[in-house]
């Protein structure tokens, strides 16, 4: 965070049999940002197991983008790879791009793929506008529910921290 053109893509060869690759992804841009990360795993040996959870929040005509590669090579038997990339959109201005890459070499592999990308609509913000909730409160409980996946698979204090930093992210973005 705090940059204006980002380019964030770390990669995991898995070379060893039985060798697994997590990547946690979370970006947030703003007005005048442009943020374009991902991850790259390529599974090299026999029964690997690779996971990439990406979530991305543009707001204030901010544009995210995802990019990620999963390669199963030649000997990549029984490997497995799950890729899920979801982009949430604080307004109409901002933009989430996903551009995946899976390459499979061997038959004999599991790759699943899923990526959404949506909206807070206004229909949301009236809900819950309509059960006491402000429309910065409405907003940062979707954000907190939306990021969720990502921070329960972190250590606390890194949580906390992360928690923080995407609330500093969301000062004033509806309305």
């Amino acid at each position: 965070m705090g940059a204006k053109y980002v380019m964030l893509y770390p990669g995991s060869f898995l070379m060893g049999e039985g060798a697994r690759a997590d990547h946690l992804n979370v970006g947030v841009a703003g007005k005048g940002v442009h943020k374009d990360t991902g991850a790259k795993v390529v599974h090299l040996a026999p029964n690997t197991t690779s996971n990439i959870l990406a979530k991305s929040i543009s707001k204030d005509g901010g544009i995210m983008g995802y990019r990620g590669l999963v390669k199963m090579g030649h000997n990549s038997a029984g490997s497995k790879a799950r890729v899920q990339c979801d982009g949430l959109m604080m307004d109409g201005e901002s933009r989430s791009d996903t551009w995946p890459d899976i390459q499979i070499q061997n038959p004999h592999v599991t790759v699943a793929h899923e990526a959404t990308v949506g909206r807070i609509s206004d229909d949301q913000l009236f809900y819950m506008g309509s059960r006491g909730f402000t429309e910065d409160e409405a907003a940062a409980m979707i954000v907190n529910g939306f990021i969720e996946p990502v921070t329960k698979e972190l250590p606390m204090e890194y949580a906390v921290e992360l928690n923080r930093l995407i609330q500093l992210e969301m000062v004033g973005s509806i309305g």
